[in-house]
């Protein structure tokens, strides 16, 4: 029996109730999803004064990962966001919800740039971040080159997304580099363990994204990893000590499986002497902002979240003398 739930926002109601919605993903499905036309970055570019680079930065294994390269116009100094994608670890690519960070670009001058790093099943294991935690790098590296401020890069993505972005951080903590200025992490997806309340009160009926299709995306990247085996830059959660992480800011809906798990990372930031901002939209279901931004409650997110960059980015902010 499915646990009580928390009730949707009643606008996002209104406007889900035309959604086609499933319960479950399997790989034949995952194949008709994959054949889905991509973001349309063209038209989302139509009216905005950005110069647009393509380049390949070569994976630890010699594959290519294409990143895309948005920049106001004679950027100097400017700040980044380095822009991980969602879909559950297993679909979508580096123009999938492009139009959150590009909003960046244009309240900030903020340099866009977006990863498209390998899928599962495809790819398991470490193999997605380590594609994004390259594409870090290689921004770092060539931060004069792209009129960066190597100060103000902001590590960004929303759900698969969110939870690589964790995973970066995490990495780049660890190994000393490059330096991350903050981290904002959208719904993230960063327990594999699948366990919470709110992953059990989003099971066994169709939604955006459920228990069940989040049990197969974290199935399919960690490919044979059982138990121990599974790094904490895979799956955030694990991570025993989050300490000298960048101030974070975390979203969420209320009426979502990730809600838990995002929360409980939140705390353990703050447990840990960290500075974090969490947000719990009450109502809001997976994705609801990205997927509905004309909504009253999604204009309100996003909104709060360019206010936290706002604050952040700014060269006076007390954030940066941590």
């Amino acid at each position: 029996m499915t646990p009580a739930r928390p009730g949707l926002d009643p606008e996002l109601r209104e406007l889900l109730a035309d959604m086609p919605l499933m319960s479950q993903l399997t790989p034949e499905v995952l194949a008709q999803l994959r054949r889905l036309p991509s973001a349309p970055v063209d038209s989302l570019l139509a009216h905005r004064q950005v110069d647009r680079r393509e380049v390949t930065v070569p994976a630890a294994d010699g594959a290519p990962i294409p990143l895309s390269v948005f920049s106001p116009e004679n950027a100097t100094a400017a700040p980044c966001v380095y822009w991980m994608h969602g879909g559950g670890m297993v679909m979508g690519d580096r123009f999938s919800q492009i139009d959150i960070p590009l909003e960046w670009l244009d309240r900030f001058g903020a340099v866009v740039v977006s990863v498209e790093y390998r899928l599962a099943p495809e790819a398991t294991g470490t193999a997605l971040v380590n594609d994004c935690y390259r594409g870090l790098l290689w921004i770092a590296e060539h931060s004069a080159e792209l009129g960066i401020d190597p100060a103000r890069i902001v590590v960004a993505g929303a759900s698969a997304g969110g939870g690589l972005a964790a995973g970066v951080t995490l990495l780049a903590r660890d190994r000393g580099t490059p330096p991350i200025a903050a981290q904002m992490l959208i719904c993230p997806m960063l327990d594999h363990r699948n366990t919470s309340t709110s992953s059990r009160q989003f099971s066994g009926e169709p939604g955006v994204w459920t228990r069940e299709m989040n049990e197969f995306g974290w199935r399919s990247v960690l490919g044979d990893l059982t138990g121990d085996e599974v790094p904490p830059y895979v799956s955030p959660a694990l991570a025993d000590d989050l300490s000298g992480l960048p101030v974070t800011y975390i979203d969420t809906g209320s009426a979502e499986v990730f809600r838990d798990e995002d929360a409980d990372y939140a705390n353990r930031i703050w447990a840990a002497g960290g500075q974090a901002e969490l947000h719990v939209w009450a109502g809001g279901f997976h994705g609801f902002d990205a997927l509905y931004p004309q909504a009253r409650i999604s204009a309100t997110a996003r909104r709060t979240r360019t206010d936290w960059l706002a604050r952040v980015l700014s060269p006076e902010s007390a954030e940066f003398t941590r």
